[in-house]
């Protein structure tokens, strides 16, 4: 056994020239100087440990936490909000006495070295930070970029991401509900790996990670602790805590959704009988982390026996067991009457349940220091530290920004100098290419994977334009979910790009027939050290908090996630937006799908030569530059009142946004998705079918209804233009000069064949 003595306190503080391994841990050493600065001596081996994982840049939030401080600054009123951020998930009032909790998070370089429990453990991840809420989870969503979708890393990348989250969610019984995938050169090495989940609770029955009440008692339930992990979130070398015996740590979490499910259950039921006052889960930072944040977040303090932690593996040290990100763990603080209660309550659902310490009473002195979390190994102290220090008052930077020097020249080369085509059969081809390539072809192949109907209340999932579940069995109200993101708007233009990914999943949201509450976010960018991409993480968070001020949605919460590159090389800046809606009555709800024929065509916006960022760009030319299309806030909010008014006085057949693709896409998706083929007169057949100009949609109207919509697009001034009819089995488009024809047959053998021919799938 080591010897613990030189890790205790006292050893710390008699032995100050003592050298420590902090720069090999990720600390800086004016973050170490501090750390000394706040105990009054050098740290143990066990706080530091503990320091160097929640001051990291995944938990501290350290190169971000000055800009995201606007989310909250700018924060629009919103009756609706109960909690905001800074807990492990934003809640908003849904009506009807029903609360909702959303978050949406990162796991990409966990799934890029190990890509099924990769991101396996970040959808097991992101449930437990919905479930400590008081929520039961109700469904789950992804956001996934790869690179090349031809490329050897990315075929070996890409089937292990997928079979990662459709088992850990199947095997939950979460319907997954929508989502999105990309392909860029841009995530080669690097993919992007975002998952949301969505849960529903009483809004008087939230709970929160707080150790209050001296006297109660801290347990740990769920797994066991094991050496799966060590370092991996918080980008730690294991080896620093394991030198005499050499081992190598796995650097990946391993998932056990079954463990997960019956977690789940247990907890809900714990919270039914009111038999917990605080709850974590343990995540990123594990045992460090859910400790600290019950502590800080409570009235007390709090002290803990290391040596009660149930572990996998009996060789673990302090350390290790502190940073450790075993997965399926929580954290509770129980009061001491109720403790029975619990550990039966947990017996009943064979989750293995410990007592490893108490919450304490603190003097006032302690109290302004943000209490003090004490813990012992082997009856030795080796911890003695104020726990605020470490979840909240890490160190801030404000990294030195500046646009980037090619910034200009990548605005100035425009799209106007590509070759555009100039006869109907070169229209025809580049339809049929643009619809076939990897992030805008038919996504089956990966959703077909997920179960999108499992507890029988999901009302509307991929690939329509949102995901649409009952808040309850007994309820016809429900909640609409999307997430968007375009990282080649972005490098064009942070803050414009920004503003288009959240307008398009608001548009999403409101094309299902909701009304746009809230907003989450997961921020992927390359390293904040280079001041081009710390200029274009300011600007898009500027953007953001600009956007959801203007439009009255909250910010409840999200994730930062730095240091995507390869190399020198940063991905595009890639923030995914998730907004959530509400619908009174689901049996109202939009889809995108043409399955009658017979209706009026109309497109809804203004529609100009925007092609900077666009599909067709890329696709046909290989081309990144320009601006994005502009983003018209006050024309989202009009289209999107449209389109939820619509849906509630029943006038619309189908309504589906324009964004990749354009016109082009969403008519070739919509004829798809419902077996019926449309006929559309243009003018302009270049600029209409293949612009992405922002706050679109087209919408297919009864005849009948024709008028009464208009007027409704009237009243709100939104431009409506007649544009077609849906019937036939082609897509059929006409313009002054000619016009040509897709049978519907081609267009799905173009749409649905490009991912199984990718992976090999007949």
């Amino acid at each position: 056994m080591p010897d613990t003595q030189t890790d205790t306190v006292a050893a710390a503080a008699a032995t100050p020239a003592t050298q420590q391994p902090y720069a090999e841990l990720g600390m800086a050493e004016d973050e170490y100087a501090r750390v000394r600065e706040i105990l009054g001596r050098r740290p143990t081996a066990a706080e530091l440990a503990i320091y160097s994982v929640m001051w990291s840049e995944h938990c501290s939030y350290k190169s971000s936490k000055a800009h995201l401080r606007q989310f909250g600054e700018k924060a629009p009123d919103s009756d609706a909000l109960l909690v905001g951020m800074g807990e492990n998930a934003g809640v908003v009032d849904v009506g009807d006495g029903n609360a909702v909790t959303f978050k949406l998070e990162s796991h990409n370089h966990p799934s890029y070295v190990e890509p099924h429990q990769g991101a396996a453990t970040g959808v097991g991840g992101i449930v437990r930070d919905i479930l400590t809420m008081g929520a039961r989870p109700v469904a789950v969503m992804d956001a996934l970029r790869f690179g090349p979708a031809e490329e050897e890393d990315t075929l070996r990348v890409l089937p292990g991401v997928v079979s990662g989250i459709s088992s850990y969610g199947n095997c939950l019984g979460l319907p997954n509900i929508g989502g999105e995938l990309g392909f860029d050169p841009g995530y080669a090495r690097n993919p992007l790996v975002n998952a949301m989940c969505v849960g529903v609770l009483d809004r008087d029955d939230i709970k929160l990670a707080q150790a209050s009440g001296p006297g109660n008692k801290v347990v740990l339930f769920g797994a066991p602790t094991g050496p799966d992990g060590i370092g991996g979130a918080s980008v730690l070398a294991s080896a620093s805590f394991d030198a005499e015996s050499g081992a190598k740590r796995p650097s990946v979490q391993v998932g056990d959704p079954f463990l997960e499910k019956l977690l789940v259950e247990c907890s809900l039921e714990l919270f039914r009988n009111d038999l917990v006052v605080g709850i974590q889960d343990l995540g990123a930072a594990g045992v460090s982390c859910s400790t600290t944040e019950l502590a800080a977040g409570g009235t007390g303090g709090m002290r803990v026996e290391l040596d009660r932690v149930p572990l996998r593996d009996p060789r673990l040290t302090p350390e290790e067991i502190l940073m450790s990100e075993s997965q399926e763990r929580m954290m509770a603080v129980v009061e001491p009457d109720k403790l029975d209660a619990f550990q039966e309550t947990c017996r009943k659902w064979n989750i293995l349940a410990t007592v490893i310490g108490d919450v304490t009473d603190v003097t006032s002195e302690e109290a302004e220091r943000g209490g003090r979390l004490v813990m012992t190994w082997h009856g030795e102290t080796i911890v003695d530290m104020p726990p605020r220090t470490a979840s909240d008052e890490g160190p801030v930077y404000q990294r030195p920004y500046s646009r980037p020097q090619d910034q200009d020249g990548l605005q100035a080369d425009t799209p106007e100098r590509l070759e555009r085509p100039t006869t109907d059969e070169g229209l025809r081809e580049q339809v049929l290419r643009v619809l076939a390539a990897p992030g805008v072809c038919d996504p089956t192949w990966v959703t077909q994977q997920y179960d999108r109907y499992v507890l029988g209340n999901t009302v509307l999932a991929a690939p329509h334009d949102g995901g649409v579940v009952r808040v309850s069995d007994d309820s016809d109200r429900g909640i609409s979910l999307a997430t968007d993101g375009n990282g080649r708007y972005t490098r064009l233009d942070p803050y414009t790009g920004t503003q288009a990914a959240y307008a398009e999943a608001y548009r999403n949201v409101a094309a299902t027939g909701a009304r746009p509450l809230a907003v989450t976010n997961c921020l992927n960018y390359g390293s904040p050290e280079d001041p081009g991409v710390m200029w274009q993480f300011a600007e898009s968070t500027r953007g953001l908090a600009d956007a959801c001020q203007h439009l009255g949605t909250p910010v409840t919460g999200g994730n930062v996630s730095f240091y995507n590159q390869t190399g020198d090389t940063a991905i595009n800046p890639t923030p995914v937006v998730g907004v959530l809606g509400v619908i009174s009555d689901v049996n109202n709800r939009l889809t995108s799908a043409f399955d009658t024929s017979g209706a009026r065509l109309l497109l809804l916006g203004e529609t100009a030569a925007e092609l900077g960022g666009s599909v067709w760009a890329s696709v046909v030319h290989g081309h990144l530059g320009g601006h994005p299309p502009r983003v018209d806030l006050d024309a989202e909010a009009a289209l999107g009142a449209v389109l939820a008014e619509t849906a509630e006085r029943g006038l619309a057949l189908a309504a589906h946004d324009l964004s990749d693709g354009g016109l082009a896409v969403a008519l070739a998706e919509s004829a798809l998705r419902g077996g019926t083929g449309c006929s559309v007169e243009v003018t302009d057949p270049f600029v209409s079918l293949f612009s992405e100009s922002a706050g679109r949609a087209v919408v297919a109207v009864d005849p009948r209804a024709e008028a009464e919509f208009t007027e409704l697009c009237s009243r709100h001034g939104v431009p409506v233009e007649a544009v077609g009819s849906t019937g036939g089995s082609a897509l059929r488009v006409s313009h002054p000069g000619g016009g040509f024809a897709i049978e519907l047959d081609e267009l799905r053998a173009t749409h649905a064949g490009t991912l199984p021919d990718l992976v090999g799938v007949a």
